[in-house]
């Protein structure tokens, strides 16, 4: 179960690898925006990147899926 779904303002170094929709549940407060970005990368930096902006708290490592993609954005990062 993800906590919150965050609206960031992404820039063009952004590149998106993941979002949510937002006709897919509903939102606390009154921005909209229709896709969430939730996972993405920063092109601009010179090394490998990933935010994973889905919630906070540690119970988030208590969904498997969750843990999948932590796991496998670890090994993409450290790989040469």
């Amino acid at each position: 179960q993800i906590t919150s779904w965050y609206s960031p303002r992404l820039n063009k170094d952004i590149q998106v690898l993941a979002s949510v929709d937002e006709k897919s549940y509903t939102p606390n407060g009154t921005v909209k925006m229709g896709d969430h970005p939730v996972v993405w990368t920063n092109k601009s930096k010179k090394a490998k990147n990933i935010y994973i902006f889905m919630g906070h708290g540690p119970e988030l490592f208590n969904n498997t899926a969750y843990t999948q993609l932590f796991r496998n954005a670890l090994f993409w990062t450290a790989k040469p």
